[in-house]
């Protein structure tokens, strides 16, 4: 069986979207360790429970809407419950469970993080961005998340901004 090989128009889009999936995880990255003294996957988790309710989640949940494994949450969580931005507790409804819960300085920590964030998100890729184009690249991450996501386990995760209002001005959890 011989392997179709890209065109060259596959080829330069393909080379494109790995050099943005390989230049923007740093540049936010950076903002956020340089302006809120956390990291990127520490400030996802923060955001994901600043907007649960009661800002708690089972780590099984937190585990599924930040695509981790359960040890290497558990190992931020360490992380964030040592710095007083997270606490963990049984779950009331399943005692074999664990919660983890944002304290008030986990959700200073957001509201301090979330500005610069947001302002770095918007000048490194959405205001680079026609309407239509932000429209585009929705529909193309739709495109690619049925082939990598094919049983819809993270679409809670990728779709809770659809048809919604925008979302407070203070939480800013672009991603």
């Amino acid at each position: 069986m011989t392997t179709p090989w890209l065109s060259r128009r596959q080829l330069r889009a393909w080379i494109r979207l790995v050099a943005v999936l390989e230049l923007l995880p740093g540049v936010l990255d950076a903002q956020l360790r340089r302006d809120a003294g956390v990291n990127g996957f520490d400030y996802y988790v923060l955001a994901m429970l600043s907007e649960a309710p009661g800002r708690t989640l089972r780590m099984t949940e937190l585990a599924r809407q930040t695509n981790a494994t359960l040890p290497r949450l558990s190992h931020v969580v360490d992380r964030l419950e040592g710095r007083g931005l997270v606490e963990r507790f049984p779950c009331p409804e399943d005692r074999r469970a664990t919660n983890a819960r944002l304290t008030a300085a986990g959700w200073r920590k957001v509201q301090e993080a979330a500005p610069g964030h947001v302002a770095n998100v918007r000048q490194h890729v959405m205001d680079a961005l026609s309407d239509e184009q932000v429209d585009q690249l929705a529909a193309i991450g739709d495109a690619i998340l049925s082939r990598l996501d094919p049983s819809g386990a993270m679409a809670a995760t990728y779709t809770r901004y659809d048809e919604r209002p925008d979302p407070v001005p203070h939480q800013g959890t672009a991603r």
